[in-house]
């Protein structure tokens, strides 16, 4: 190993110590405070969780599926037909995510989650008569409004709670049906991540962050919850703008739709996932391009427009969601304690090797940004050398989505729960695994796997 090897190792290792440290911190304070005068609401800060230490039967399966990938996870990712890698990353992910949800059974872990008191599941029948039920939808919100919507239904506007009604309508009713759908999009997610990061970067880059994609400590509350559904919508939505942005064959017209569709599709899953926006600037950033624009915002239209028609209106439901998540614990909950709290729970979702791959691209992003700026060009200059390298790109794209966490954190609007909340945004985090040295990915991936299996089998989360 050469001096700058490392000194590259070293930096690495205390950035996720710096990471484990904030999680320990995180913990102790909120402890102390919990015990102190119970504001945290939350049993194991700083996380939505109980200290319950078990096995399961997902333990074997989630053991065997961490070290299939640690060994072999690299390997494949680089040698496998890039049409192979895709359904073969995805199904890698459903099995991780899979087995880890099951490590708290399958009633309790995957069929029971969407059924309690503050689920979607809880209001179904209400949704019998849709036409009336939509046009009286935020008169529900506020927890003084009569037959108000559990938390999560009033939290979120209709598209989350038509999800599993629509489920309900063809068969597909009842808890079990609604968690594998959140399963199996959920985890879909990873194959998006990859598309995107193709046609920005490279494929190089996107087989690097593949078995980091796979193995994310993430899946532990991508299984758990319908977060884990809204974060692959948007990610969706985000890889058809890549490649609307850099094809330029006819496929560009449906992608650029299809992107706008779904775009507008997030928007009415979770009020918070506008912010994905700020990243989808990053992809048109990146690629120096608008094209897509009038067709992306055509679908956003044709989605807000069919809601409004319906008599929901978004703003007005924006607006009382945001009296009653005052009406509840956010009132008490102290911004002061949960806006570095929430930063511990990042540490979490996305895993020491994302942050060791964060302090690579904080580290390149001057160079990047700088990069960034218009070249001036000559006519000998080559078209490539007016756009940054693949690494600058991936290194503008991280940032951007760290930069959207950061917002939606000093907004305080999220002031716990944000190991479920903001897994949208973490999945954009992901890819700074890329940047990691090549020979020390298998002791990463080693890392990211542990924290997973720790949570999981030491804490009951509550989502």
């Amino acid at each position: 190993m050469t001096p700058d090897e490392r000194t590259v190792r070293r930096a690495d290792l205390l950035a996720a110590a710096a990471g484990a440290l904030l999680v320990a911190v995180a913990a102790v304070v909120g402890t102390a405070i919990q015990h102190a005068n119970g504001s945290l609401h939350v049993n194991w800060p700083p996380l939505y969780a109980s200290w319950l230490p078990h096995l399961g039967p997902g333990t074997p399966a989630a053991l065997t599926v961490a070290a299939a990938v640690i060994v072999c996870g690299p390997s494949l990712a680089a040698r496998l037909p890039w049409r192979g890698l895709l359904p073969a990353a995805w199904s890698a992910a459903l099995a991780w995510t899979l087995s880890l949800a099951l490590i708290d059974g399958w009633q309790t872990g995957i069929a029971g989650r969407l059924t309690t008191k503050y689920e979607y599941l809880t209001v179904i029948r209400r949704f019998d008569d849709l036409g009336p039920t939509l046009r009286d939808y935020t008169s529900h919100i506020l927890n003084n409004a009569p037959d108000h919507w559990p938390a999560h239904v009033a939290g979120h506007p209709p598209a989350a709670v038509l999800t599993f009604v629509g489920l309900d309508r063809i068969g597909l009713g009842g808890g079990a049906w609604a968690g594998l759908w959140c399963l199996l999009l959920g985890t879909s997610a990873v194959a998006a991540v990859l598309i995107a990061l193709r046609a920005l970067t490279d494929e190089a880059t996107a087989r690097r962050a593949a078995p980091f994609l796979v193995l994310a400590p993430a899946a532990v509350w991508v299984g758990t919850s319908a977060d884990g559904y809204f974060a692959a919508v948007a990610a969706w939505a985000l890889a058809l703008l890549a490649l609307a942005a850099t094809r330029r064959s006819p496929s560009r017209v449906p992608a650029a739709l299809g992107a706008g569709l779904l775009f507008g599709l997030t928007c009415y899953l979770s009020y918070g996932l506008t912010l994905i926006a700020v990243i989808a600037g990053a992809v048109l950033l990146i690629t120096r391009t608008a094209r897509p624009l009038p067709l992306v915002l055509a679908g956003i239209l044709a989605v807000a427009a069919a809601f409004t028609l319906a008599g929901f209106n978004w703003w007005e439901g924006y607006h009382l969601l945001v009296e009653r998540y005052y009406q509840g614990a956010a009132a008490v909950r102290p911004y002061a304690y949960w806006v570095w709290g929430n930063l511990a729970c990042t540490v979490l979702i996305a895993g020491l090797a994302t942050i060791a791959g964060l302090r690579h691209t904080l580290a390149a992003a001057p160079t990047a940004l700088r990069r960034l700026r218009p070249s001036r060009a000559t006519p000998k200059t080559r078209p490539e050398a007016l756009y940054p390298s693949p690494r600058d790109r991936l290194v503008i794209l991280v940032l951007v989505a760290l930069a959207a966490l950061v917002v939606a954190d000093l907004s305080g609007m999220s002031k716990a729960e944000t190991e479920r909340i903001w897994l949208p945004f973490a999945l954009w985090l992901l890819p700074a695994t890329a940047l990691l040295p090549a020979s020390r990915h298998r002791h990463w991936l080693t890392a990211q796997a542990v924290t997973a299996l720790l949570v999981n089998h030491l804490l009951y989360t509550g989502w």
